[in-house]
């Protein structure tokens, strides 16, 4: 117990916030020992101002703390409200994320060990699991929020599906470098890593992401077996690159339409209740 006590001028300097910034850490240090101190203190203070200390505690504590992924996206000029939405997609998690990592490294060691082809088909069904995860009541924390906030649905969805397309090129880009394959077919995932998820975010209004995705993986895989498995197939070469390109074009076309669109229920929660089911 302490000997001593802080004088009453100690305690309203430090009440009314005019005490000098070393005598405060000195009071509150021994605030923090002596229980009278604290009691005097309670009397001294006006209940106006332990009001408004106690409001201006709750507003902190209740006030949202961004993440690190908030935190980039508002560096890079993202707005705060979409930076929010954006964060809270399960993809975009850091559990995700490394997950990815491991399986293009680890797709990228096989095409270089065996056959590159591995590497060129299995990267585009990446960001199929992001659409699959990117709205949906099992695999969104915010799903009852997202739905009656004041955004469409479908434009959250495909921003959402950006992010995780863009993070998925940029572990695939760095996977690449370990590719032996010289030339075009080393880049051959990325066009159809676009066409795919444009495929799925147009088909996600009517069937659900999780369906959409699974029907154009699938898809993917038949055309792929049906070419052949090999890097010099027309699904890898110029000419079957650029096929890909238009569809995958006409794709995004389709979806800037979608998104301009003034129909709310552009992806309804009955179609993502049915497909998540």
């Amino acid at each position: 117990m302490t000997t001593w006590h802080l004088t009453d001028a100690d305690l309203t300097g430090y009440a009314d916030g005019s005490l000098a910034a070393p005598f405060v850490w000195s009071v509150e240090a021994h605030l923090a020992a002596c229980e009278p101190c604290r009691a005097r203190l309670t009397a001294a203070a006006p209940a106006a101002l332990l009001d408004e200390g106690w409001q201006r505690l709750d507003a902190a504590l209740d006030a949202p703390v961004p993440g690190p992924v908030e935190r980039a996206l508002v560096a890079v000029g993202v707005s705060e409200p979409t930076a929010r939405l954006l964060a809270a997609t399960p993809a975009l998690r850091l559990s995700w994320v490394s997950a990815v990592a491991v399986t293009v490294a680890l797709t990228a060691l096989m095409a270089y060990v065996a056959d590159p082809v591995v590497f060129l088909v299995l990267t585009p069904l990446l960001p199929l699991l992001g659409v699959a995860a990117a709205f949906g009541p099992r695999t969104d924390p915010t799903y009852e929020l997202t739905v009656v906030a004041p955004i469409h649905t479908f434009r959250l969805v495909l921003l959402r599906c950006v992010a995780v397309l863009s993070v998925v090129t940029v572990l695939a880009a760095v996977a690449t470098l370990v590719m032996a394959t010289e030339g075009p077919p080393v880049v051959g995932w990325f066009l159809p890593s676009l066409g795919l998820t444009s495929a799925a975010l147009l088909l996600a209004p009517r069937l659900g992401p999780v369906t959409a995705s699974s029907v154009v993986g699938a898809g993917w895989l038949v055309l792929v077996v049906a070419t052949g498995l090999s890097t010099d197939t027309v699904l890898f070469s110029l000419a079957g690159q650029a096929v890909i390109a238009v569809g995958a074009a006409a794709a995004a076309l389709g979806l800037r339409s979608r998104a301009h669109a003034s129909d709310t229920a552009g992806l309804s929660p009955r179609h993502l209740r049915r497909s998540d089911r």
